[in-house]
């Protein structure tokens, strides 16, 4: 199963589509479509995070060539996650692009270890949807911008 063009905009609507590395709120070097270029740069701490540098190859204006086949292989990586973490799952369309968008934000690891998850996999599909609201924090405090994100996720869930 692949995501459908309503959840691909979905993603790129809430992560936006960036031409120039820039620093993303987690102070991680990130271009595209929510690339993090240095993956190892997450393992430090916020103030190491900061002066880490961006090296000169990545410090250029990305075609929507490169963007694209990013963007493709990323969503490669969370849709066979989804496929792996809800297996016994008949996914409608919507439930499987909610959960990669999910997935794309929070990460494979947080949707594996979720209430989400597991109440979907019960076939509880209305408490699993309930659930989407509950991840809208970052540092430790409610993000409005997260806020919007799970509610649009929790939308298509159900649509």
């Amino acid at each position: 199963m692949r995501v459908s063009d309503a959840g691909k905009q979905l993603i790129k609507d809430f992560e936006g589509v960036h031409r120039r590395p820039y620093l993303c709120p987690a102070i991680l070097w990130t271009v595209g479509v929510g690339r993090v270029l240095y993956p190892e740069q997450n393992k430090l701490k916020i103030p190491e995070r900061k002066t880490y540098p961006l090296k000169t190859e990545h410090d250029k204006d990305w075609s929507d060539e490169a963007i694209d086949l990013l963007f493709d292989a990323d969503l490669l990586k969370f849709e066979s996650g989804v496929l792996r973490h809800c297996p016994n799952s008949t996914f409608s369309q919507s439930q499987f692009d909610a959960l990669v968008a999910f997935s794309f934000n929070c990460g494979l690891g947080a949707l594996q270890a979720s209430t989400l998850r597991s109440r979907y996999n019960a076939g509880d599909i209305e408490g699993a949807a309930a659930e989407f609201p509950k991840w809208n924090k970052g540092g430790g405090r409610v993000l409005p911008g997260l806020t919007r994100r799970r509610l649009a996720e929790q939308a298509l869930f159900l649509s």
